[in-house]
């Protein structure tokens, strides 16, 4: 019934750009706040961001501030990261959450299975 899939993820070398979708079915993204959680290799899960479903607000973890966008398009039952300017640091399994925003983005129950960035020369 729930589902949300990840796809746009690839290889990049670094200062390129990418777009990643999150197309969410069997929930209604005006009662359900959709975030983004990167798996980076040794290390521990990693916020990027989230969007609240009450007012649309954006919240940016640093690491990500100023580079990536989070945005929706409701019609279309997606989430979008835009991530520019890349960096080898960025290289992770980039996975969509549902998430309580207004508790720095905690996620709850649902999660997509990811989809692989990688950014080198």
């Amino acid at each position: 019934q729930v589902q949300l899939v990840e796809s746009g993820g690839g290889w990049v070398q670094p200062g390129e750009s990418l777009r990643l979708s999150c197309r969410v079915s069997g929930l209604d993204l005006d009662h359900w706040s959709i975030g983004w959680y990167r798996f980076i290799r040794g290390k521990e899960r990693e916020g990027v961001s989230c969007l609240s479903r009450r007012d649309g607000s954006i919240y940016y973890f640093d690491s990500v501030k100023g580079r990536f966008i989070h945005s929706i398009d409701k019609s279309q039952n997606t989430v979008y990261l835009q991530m520019n300017d890349l960096k080898p640091e960025d290289t992770a399994v980039y996975r969509c959450v549902t998430v309580v925003y207004e508790r720095i983005c905690k996620p709850t129950g649902y999660w997509g299975q990811g989809t692989n960035v990688s950014v080198s020369s």
